[in-house]
């Protein structure tokens, strides 16, 4: 049995998996490092040690991806109501799903 796609906790790519032992968190050792540097930084503050930090400009950023996967989806929604062909609504899905993986990165 194959498991689901994981995402790295640090960045969002992708994390390529095995089928057997411990999922892997992170996607590269960089990210599991900038995470566990990001740990020591919160310790001994009132943030949570599996808090996300994100600068305010990777949070524009990410409000502006899931914007972007909300459009699409209303265009799919749209397209359906006119009666669009299946080849226009096809295209829009596929386009639906890239923006929407783009959307699940943290940074």
């Amino acid at each position: 049995m194959s498991r689901r796609p994981q995402s790295c906790v640090w960045c969002g790519r992708e994390v390529s998996d095995s089928d057997m032992g411990r999922r892997r968190r992170y996607c590269r050792q960089s990210c599991r490092q900038r995470a566990y540097e990001q740990r020591n930084a919160a310790k001994g503050t009132a943030i949570p040690e599996d808090a996300v930090v994100l600068t305010a400009a990777e949070a524009v950023d990410l409000a502006d991806r899931s914007f972007a996967a909300r459009c699409a989806a209303e265009d799919v929604a749209t397209a359906i109501r006119e009666g669009a062909a299946q080849d226009e609504l096809s295209a829009l899905c596929d386009e639906m799903v890239l923006l929407a993986r783009d959307a699940e990165r943290l940074r």
